[in-house]
């Protein structure tokens, strides 16, 4: 039975790949890519974007269950940061968002794969975290696009732990010098499921509903750089504190 059970578990990230591949080839290569080269054409872009994130989500068998304890602003650019357990976040992020455009701050690596990393490097910021003048590029890009009418998506964890028993791992800066830097509010997410419905293991994860929470928007118009700690570190708790919360 439990040999029966990994089979099918696999079967199904398999269909993912396939979905996912199928998805990158058809919206992102013809409707996503070629929108995706001016700040005037991108909301049309993001479209795509959205459509690719909701098919591979729904199409995977997942389903959302959000709750919002404030209410975003359609008219208002914000900064999106959320625990980070799969790579299936990035899907939430973007299907859960209709009227604010986003554009991801990733890592360098993911630009390296085959076609998905040709549209990858027209829709997000890269970033090596390794390389400091890198570091210095993602602030002013993201600057840049938040002018242009986007919002940011970006991972305060900078990835995805290895241990799978840290609950949050602790946040980089980046987030939180950005918000304060162009003065855009914090929207603090929670996202709970998908760390046991689709980890990186290939024979564990099963579909299901996952709970997204949007937590709290924090204004930065009041602080400087000197408070990004206890910026940080709040957003940490108020995350950490839903995360351990049982259901």
């Amino acid at each position: 039975m439990e040999l029966l059970k990994k089979i099918l578990v696999l079967l199904w990230k398999c269909w993912f790949i396939i979905l996912t591949t199928t998805l990158v080839l058809t919206i992102g290569l013809f409707w996503t890519f070629p929108l995706a080269f001016s700040s005037r054409t991108f909301p049309l872009a993001y479209k795509g974007i959205r459509l690719w994130a909701i098919l591979i989500f729904y199409g995977s068998g997942f389903r959302f269950d959000l709750s919002r304890n404030v209410k975003l602003d359609k008219n208002k650019q914000y900064i999106f940061i959320s625990n980070h357990y799969s790579m299936l976040d990035i899907m939430v992020m973007a299907a859960i968002h209709k009227y604010h455009p986003i554009v991801f701050v990733g890592k360098a690596e993911l630009a390296k794969v085959p076609i998905f990393g040709t549209i990858y490097k027209r829709i997000s910021i890269i970033v090596d975290r390794s390389d400091a003048r890198s570091r210095a590029r993602v602030f002013r890009l993201a600057k840049e696009k938040i002018s242009s009418g986007s919002s940011i998506v970006i991972f305060p964890e900078a990835g995805i732990p290895d241990d799978e028993s840290v609950v949050l791992d602790r946040f980089k800066d980046g987030a939180f010098s950005i918000g304060i830097s162009a003065q855009i509010p914090i929207a603090v997410y929670s996202i709970k499921g998908l760390k046991e419905m689709f980890p990186w293991a290939w024979t564990r994860g099963y579909p299901g509903t996952v709970k997204v929470k949007l937590l709290d928007i924090i204004e930065t118009k009041e602080l400087s750089l000197n408070d990004k700690n206890d910026l940080k570190e709040l957003c940490f708790q108020k995350i950490f504190s839903e995360l351990s919360t049982k259901p």
